[in-house]
């Protein structure tokens, strides 16, 4: 029979969480070389600006139909079946949500085609001039055909995981940044316009960038599709063996297991749609600032989400499967033993990484992007804004642990009503922040941080807020252990601080500083921590050299 892998022990998620990581560490690497290309062709211009305020509706129809919240409720039914050796409802229901998740995300993607120009003008960016809106306007229209293929790849994705395979849909995140890059190498250069259109930075046209986001859906698709092929056979309830690939286009919605997801999910798209709000809401705050200032907020809270993806969405991504299926066995020993073990390296490896952003921003994102278009001034506006996204990673990495652990236990409930509070506070002290921070006249220190700082706030809150509903939930979740850790890891970090503070006290290049200074701070810190006994240090130095020897 086809069935999904047993749970993982904390080894076993530590290695399955180094391979996801692999893979987030190839996309984080491909997507700060496709922000290096997007920065030396655009800048922070108002190109740059309208593209990046044109990815909002597709990333939001995407998340909303077929993104986080229909993969965390697909992927515990469909566990459960396979666990009990229920082959052919498992891929009955696989089949059913996928080809009514593409549907949806098809007259989705339609109404928006047609209301395009209003929700460009009203709330995307109302602040500025009508040519700026119509560029908008074309490339989300451009854009909006990604949501139906991102509604198929992503739940193969979620089928891949649920076996225990997490190399190719962690790759698949990394084909994100390669259609980018060859639209902004190639077919920025490729597609024709006036020589004074607003689309042309230096003959590059950022429509290709657009149809690059087409690209990248492709071909997020395409890379899983061996990984699906491979899964084992299992047998029918006709008794013949056949290929545990087993989808197919199935329209209806009242296959056993759909109404479960679906009724899993409805909280869960909530609390997305609110998210996604919020990022819209930013962007029309950003509208009526300086030119440059969304490109500058985008860019500082892609490397905040670059490292996010390293440390938090790795653990979380590996972990879900096994904690879904302990759960639905009962074992909430194991549970609450594997969830501690994950929160104690995701806190080991966010505390440092944030003294990090907010002391050696400046150097590394001049390092990695000052060239051509992007300027001095480009480069100190990231960095003021990275500083205070840096300040919420912590929490950023304890929620995609933490959320993960309730949609195990079938409860996406509680994370989204969290959420919805959070969210809608974050958009009230956005507005009271950008008010008293930053300069409103100029872009290397603009009002923009404000909306990084709320962010940050709002997301340790809401951390906070579920590890201690959770604990309400199931008790004590080796609290004494993982507050220990937490401890002995801020000393490390203030080791790590005081060797930072010097290497920049030393005024060296950009190159040498930014490397010679974050070699010098890690050896530092992971120092301190062995001096320390922090576990941790062996357990991820471990699963590191377990791989190479491989």
């Amino acid at each position: 029979m086809t069935s999904a892998s047993s749970p993982l022990t904390n080894r076993g998620i530590a290695r399955a969480a180094l391979t996801v990581l692999v893979g987030f560490l190839a996309s984080g690497v491909l997507g700060l070389v496709r922000q290096a290309i997007l920065s030396a062709t655009f800048g922070t211009g108002v190109a740059s600006d309208a593209f990046l305020t044109a990815q909002r509706i597709p990333e939001l129809v995407y998340n909303l139909v077929a993104g986080g919240a229909l993969g965390s409720a697909f992927i515990p039914v469909f566990a459960r079946y396979l666990r009990e050796d229920d082959d052919r409802d498992a891929w009955r229901l696989a089949s059913a949500v996928i080809t009514l998740a593409s549907l949806v995300a098809a007259v989705a993607s339609l109404i928006v085609l047609i209301l395009a120009p209003w929700l460009v003008s009203q709330f995307l960016a109302p602040g500025r001039d009508p040519a700026v809106q119509a560029l908008i306007t074309d490339l989300t229209r451009i854009m909006m055909l990604t949501p139906f293929i991102f509604s198929i790849s992503g739940l193969l994705m979620g089928i891949l995981q649920t076996f225990g395979s997490f190399l190719l849909p962690s790759l698949a995140v990394s084909m994100n940044s390669i259609g980018i890059i060859i639209g902004a190498l190639l077919l920025a250069y490729w597609i024709p316009a006036p020589a004074d259109s607003l689309e042309v930075v230096n003959g590059a046209n950022v429509y290709g960038l657009a149809w690059g986001a087409v690209l990248s859906a492709i071909l997020h698709l395409l890379v899983q599709v061996p990984g699906l092929l491979r899964l084992p056979m299992g047998q029918g309830n006709d008794g013949r063996n056949r290929p545990a690939l087993y989808l197919r286009p199935l329209l209806d919605w009242r296959i056993t297991g759909v109404r479960e997801v679906l009724l899993l999910m409805g909280p869960r798209v909530l609390g997305l749609g609110i998210a996604q709000l919020n990022f819209i809401v930013n962007a029309s705050f950003a509208s009526s600032m300086i030119a440059g200032s969304y490109t500058a907020l985008t860019v500082a809270w892609t490397l905040m989400f670059t490292a996010l993806g390293v440390i938090g969405q790795s653990a979380g991504t590996a972990v879900f499967p096994t904690l879904s299926r302990l759960a639905a066995d009962g074992d909430m020993d194991g549970y609450k033993d594997r969830l501690a073990a994950v929160l104690r390296s995701v806190l080991f490896l966010a505390l440092p990484v944030t003294a990090g952003m907010i002391l050696f921003g400046q150097p590394v994102i001049a390092l990695l992007f000052e060239r051509r278009e992007w300027t001095p001034e480009s480069t100190a506006a990231a960095a003021w804004a990275l500083a205070f996204y840096g300040l919420g990673l912590v929490g950023h990495a304890g929620l995609e642990v933490l959320s993960r652990a309730f949609y195990a236990l079938s409860d996406t409930r509680t994370p989204v009503v969290v959420g919805v509070i959070s969210l809608l506070t974050n958009i009230v002290l956005s507005m009271v922040f950008i008010r008293f921070i930053g300069d409103p006249t100029q872009l290397a220190a603009g009002p923009f941080a404000g909306l990084a700082l709320a962010n940050s706030v709002t997301t340790l809150v809401e951390a906070l807020a579920l590890w201690w509903l959770l604990r309400r939930r199931i008790g004590s979740i080796q609290d004494a252990r993982v507050w220990d850790a937490l401890l002995r890891t801020l000393a490390a970090t203030g080791v790590l601080v005081v060797v930072l503070f010097l290497a920049r006290s030393l005024n060296l290049p950009p190159l040498l500083t930014a490397l010679g200074g974050s070699a010098l701070g890690a050896l530092a810190f992971f120092g301190a921590a062995y001096y320390l006994k922090l576990e941790e240090v062996r357990l991820v130095l471990g699963a590191v050299l377990r791989r190479v020897k491989r």
